[in-house]
């Protein structure tokens, strides 16, 4: 069974050169951030906890992933009701 790092080997050889250097970007950012940071790194498939506490919620701050995160604020903004007290 290959490893990731040999998966990694091949999939770097064939890769054109633009797209290595996003990669490298990206890799660099990601050590950089876990050098960094006290937050917990979220891995995929991690369930989504219901009806926590804001306490448990905290993990998740600052672990935005994605270019879209002004486009789903803007979104909610939008779409949210005024709350009834």
């Amino acid at each position: 069974m290959a490893t990731i790092k040999d998966k990694l080997h091949l999939a770097i050889a064939s890769t054109p050169e633009p797209i290595l250097e996003q990669v490298l970007d990206y890799l660099e950012y990601l050590k950089a951030k876990a050098a960094n940071s006290n937050t917990t790194m979220i891995e995929p498939g991690e369930p989504i906890l219901r009806d926590a506490k804001a306490k448990d919620l905290l993990k998740f701050a600052g672990t935005w992933q994605g270019e879209d995160f002004e486009e789903c604020l803007e979104l909610v903004y939008n779409s949210r009701s005024e709350a009834q007290f």
